[in-house]
């Protein structure tokens, strides 16, 4: 039975056979261990010649976003990362620094640590890092899991994390902010409550409903809350709700774009699959990956990864799944071209494409634990789900 979390990110389907073996994960940080991977051209530019300073960052109990914010906080120094990783994990990932000259030495706290490995001529980009090896226990589950062998049969769809995870909202700001209807949007940050919320948040957030309380209650919203104070400063200064988004973060504002299009992406990639398309083989006429990830057309004896639109302002029609993705977009009431937002245009996306199927690597199973290697941009919650078969996700650790 699909949880129905899933069916308000999109997801409709699972794509394996398997039963699955129930059980949590995330039970504590170290259960989920993740390590970026970067391609062996980018290793081997690391040297101890002077240029761009490169880290590795190890972390627990913290965001990507957090420890770079705090790194920055405590030594001045501004460093950009390859992919975010999130706080329930232990994980370890490149940074890199944008200004020649302006190194630190290896630096602690409690959550993170910071170690230089050397220089770069040309900054590290997200086109170095091709993806994350993950070691990850699953407590409480069935003995099974060493059965699971289908993991080369798993639609490519965007995880949990995209869409707020427990506060399932991401998506819902992404198409407010396509209508340009930026005093849903703000509602939308302050207001939406989800039963998976703490007691606090939600009783804080149904306070904010009422614009009136906006100043009354400010100083209640706890710090963690940092979107929700930047916008809600910005309303009680100026009461302007396009000029309140404008104080998000850019990154912020465009990853709420893109979360609606994963949506889209998620709908699109069910309704194929239960019609019958083909996901997991590339033919004639359809858009692939090779293996650097440069994308084309198929051609019969290359090896190549079949690829599905992203929708956005240059949304290219001409894909067996243009019924669907057309059909969804209809039911949605939005357009290709909504995807320019003339009132915004930092944030408008041409779209693009994105692989069908996940891609797995060195993958293992013994006893509780599994490991196994994915390509940027794939979700190990992903597969996981299709391992474990959560009936919630929320409280199996997603």
């Amino acid at each position: 039975m699909i949880p129905d979390l899933d069916y308000k990110i999109g997801i409709s389907v699972y794509s394996t056979n398997f039963a699955g073996i129930g059980g949590k994960i995330r039970v504590s940080p170290d259960d989920f261990q993740v390590r970026e991977l970067i391609s062996t051209k980018a290793e081997n530019s690391i040297g101890d010649q002077d240029g761009y300073a490169v880290y590795k960052l190890k972390k627990k109990n913290i965001d990507t976003n957090h420890a770079l914010s705090g790194i920055f906080a405590k030594k001045g120094i501004r460093l950009k990362s390859l992919g975010l990783k999130d706080a329930s994990a232990v994980t370890e990932q490149f940074v890199c620094s944008g200004n020649k000259g302006h190194a630190i030495e290896n630096f602690s706290t409690d959550k993170y640590a910071l170690e230089k490995i050397g220089y770069v001529k040309k900054p590290l980009s997200k086109k170095d890092m091709i993806g994350n090896h993950f070691k990850i226990k699953i407590s409480e589950c069935s003995n099974i899991l060493s059965s699971f062998t289908e993991y080369d049969k798993i639609l490519n769809f965007y995880g949990y994390q995209r869409f707020g995870s427990k506060r399932a909202v991401t998506h819902l700001i992404g198409k407010a902010l396509l209508n340009r209807d930026f005093k849903k949007a703000i509602d939308l940050i302050l207001c939406f409550t989800s039963v998976c919320d703490s007691k606090e948040n939600t009783e804080i957030r149904e306070k904010l409903s009422d614009t009136e309380n906006y100043e009354k209650y400010f100083d209640q919203v706890p710090p963690q809350m940092d979107v929700e104070r930047i916008v809600l400063k910005e309303m009680i200064d100026h009461g302007e709700p396009i000029r309140a988004i404008r104080k998000i973060p850019i990154s912020l504002r465009r990853f709420y774009i893109q979360a609606y299009q994963s949506f889209i992406f998620n709908l699109s990639l069910s309704s194929a699959f239960l019609d019958g398309e083909n996901l997991f083989e590339a033919e004639s006429g359809d858009v692939c990956f090779d293996f650097n990830g440069t994308i084309g057309k198929y051609v019969k004896g290359l090896d190549q990864n079949l690829a599905l639109p992203f929708v956005g302002y240059s949304y290219y029609k001409k894909t067996r799944f243009d019924y669907h993705i057309s059909k969804i977009l209809q039911q949605e009431e939005i357009s290709p071209k909504d995807f320019f937002i003339k009132e915004m245009q930092e944030i408008s996306s041409e779209g693009g494409f994105r692989q069908a199927a996940i891609h797995c690597s060195d993958y293992s199973a013994y006893d509780d634990t599994v490991e196994f290697s994915l390509s940027r941009g794939s979700f190990a919650t992903i597969l996981l789900r299709e391992i474990m078969k959560p009936q919630d996700p929320i409280a199996a650790g997603f």
